[in-house]
Parts: structure tokens; sequence; C-alpha cells
């Protein structure tokens, strides 16, 4: 099968989505289908405010469309809902194919931390965006619930993954401070809430690993934080293996992938009891969960790290690739015949 996934996330953007669909990508070509991922890569691009990293395409309309024309994809996804996710649905919804989307970032949380943007507004119109979609994928059962309180429909769980290879128990050599050691992984930005993990008492080392917008001010205002950079690949597992304690401050994540990376290293999480890390993490068994950021660190220390990674083994990429792949929709109905095929190329 030809499986087109246009996304506004991508590489050489850290985050999250484009883990995700980096991993999709590469399991779905495993499992023999041919795949293409446009990005931003592939128009003329704009850094975006407050998010540098991520670039923003400019007028990809033309664009997308003949991509989608010369691929003639079996099924159509569309990740983001940014530039290069609306001209895909606009194309889509002109030339008659069905497509399918993804709900990854809690945005109007993201923008009402930003400016006064009501919930309720952001929401509306991320539910038209997805209205017109087969099937919008989502991580949890939680975050099925807290959207379809919003009114959206045609709703399908698409769990997350961990590379349980890459990630896994090591010798905790690759830090030498002071234990326990209590760390963040992530993006340093003011909706990930990391002022609430340098801010909670600990009687030992705090280590950030990752970078963004807040890093220089939190770091000016936490100078006992020892603050690492983005690390990759083995320098990166090394180093959330040789944690005591990973600590997810975020209230506004829809899962968290760094969650199930800390657990498939046999490292326990500590999180608020909230949609997303609520959804990942078993209190008193992979974790612990509490109002109270600091006594979660404190309770997550004390759990059995092999329960951490039995955890993390039931989740890889190969299950969670098969559900993606399950919820996709042809684009073209069985009815329809090849010629539907070669309209929608020479519309392009």
């Amino acid at each position: 099968m030809r499986i087109m996934i246009v996304s506004d996330a991508w590489h050489p953007q850290t985050n999250g989505v484009v883990n995700t669909l980096t991993h999709t990508a590469e399991w779905l070509r495993r499992f023999g289908h041919e795949v293409r991922v446009i990005g931003p890569q592939h128009f003329r691009s704009l850094p975006c405010p407050t998010y540098p990293e991520i670039r923003l395409a400019l007028w990809p309309s033309r664009g997308i469309g003949r991509m989608i024309g010369e691929f003639a994809p079996d099924a159509l996804h569309i990740a983001t809902e940014g530039p290069l996710g609306l001209a895909a649905r606009r194309h889509a919804l002109q030339g008659g194919l069905r497509f399918t989307t993804s709900y990854h970032t809690r945005f109007p949380q993201y923008l009402r931390a930003r400016a006064p943007i009501p919930l309720g507004a952001s929401y509306r119109a991320l539910r038209w965006f997805h209205s017109r979609a087969r099937r919008c994928m989502v991580s949890t059962a939680s975050l099925r619930g807290e959207l379809e309180s919003y009114g959206f429909a045609n709703l399908a769980l698409w769990q997350r993954g961990v590379d349980t290879e890459m990630f896994r128990p090591r010798d905790k050599g690759a830090l030498d401070l002071p234990r326990p050691i209590a760390g963040y992984v992530g993006r340093v930005a003011v909706e990930k809430n990391v002022a609430a993990f340098l801010s909670m008492p600990w009687e030992g080392s705090k280590v950030v690993i990752g970078d963004g917008p807040a890093r220089a001010s939190l770091q000016s205002s936490h100078p006992n934080a020892h603050f690492l950079g983005f690390l990759y690949g083995e320098a990166l597992a090394s180093r959330l293996a040789a944690l005591d304690v990973m600590v997810f401050p975020s209230r506004t994540d829809t899962f968290g992938l760094v969650n199930l990376e800390a657990m498939a290293c046999a490292v326990p999480v500590a999180a608020f009891p909230v949609s997303g890390p609520a959804d990942v993490v078993e209190d008193g068994v992979t974790g612990a969960l509490d109002e109270n950021l600091a006594q979660a660190a404190l309770r997550a220390l004390a759990v059995d790290p092999a329960a951490c990674r039995r955890r993390a083994l039931s989740a890889g990429w190969d299950v969670c690739t098969r559900q993606f792949e399950g919820h996709l929709t042809p684009c073209f109905g069985a009815a329809e015949s090849a010629a539907d095929r070669e309209a929608l190329i020479s519309r392009s």
C-alpha cells in the first residue's frame, strides 16, 4: 500500500510528534508499505513565533496537490493542523479523497499559556479541522473522552510506543552526581511546566535534558540544576538510564513518550495525576502520581525498576504501528474505479 503522511512537524525538529511519526513510517516500511512523508523541508518556510526551530511552510497548497497527485496514495494521513495539514485537507476535500488525521498536541492549552485565547474557540477550530476525517487518532482513552466532551467524533485509539533496544537498563555511571538524581527530559518551554520540577525540594541532584526558549531564564534562576541540552541516541539513552527518577511536570501533554522511554530504562516516573501521564504511569507500580511533585518523586524511588521495564516491553513500536495501519482509510472506496485515481492525478 502507498501511504502518504503530511506533517508540519518533521526533522530536524526534536519532539514527540516527530519521534512518533519517524518510528511509525519506519515500521510501516518494514511491513512492506511504500511510505512518503511530506514536511516543511519540501517548501519555503519561516520560523514559528516563539518556536523558531519549528518551520512553517509558505503557500504549500499547489505543491501539496502536485505531490499527492504524483504519489497517488492508497491512504492519506494528515498528522498536524498547521499550514501543511490545512493545505492537504483542502486538497483532499476538493478531490474527493478520504483521509485520516491524528491529534498530538493540546494546542488550546499551549495558546492560552501565551495569550488570552479562550479554550472553547481553539477547540472549535480543531473540531472543524478533524471533523471531515474518516478517523481522528488519539493516544489515550482519557484524551478521547476529553475530546468527546468538546464535541469531537470519529475518534480512534492509537497508542504510542518505545524503542526497547535503544532504551534499556544500563549502568548508572553516565551521570557522576550526588544521588538520588531526578531528571526532566524534553522541551524547555513554558507549557512543559519545567519550573515546577526545578522548584520542588530535593535532596540530591536535578538534571534537565533538553533545550528550548525557557532554558536561559530557568538556568539563571536555578543555578544548582544541571542543564545538559539536547541529547540524542546512545547519549540520551545512557543518561536517561542513569537517573533515579524521571520527573514529568507537564499538565498539557497528551501522552509524553519520554515516560515510556524512562520505564524502558527501568527508571520510574513521577508526575501530576492528569490526563496523559495518568494513562501511562501506574501509581505505585511504575512510578507515582501526586499533586505534590516532590512527594511523587520520593514515592517513585521505592517502586520496582523491573516493573517499569515490563510495562515498556508491552508497548513496542511494531504493535503501535499495526494499530495505526488498521485505522487507515482507502483514499477511494472499493466501488470507485481506477479512472477516479487518474482524475485525481490530472487535477493535481
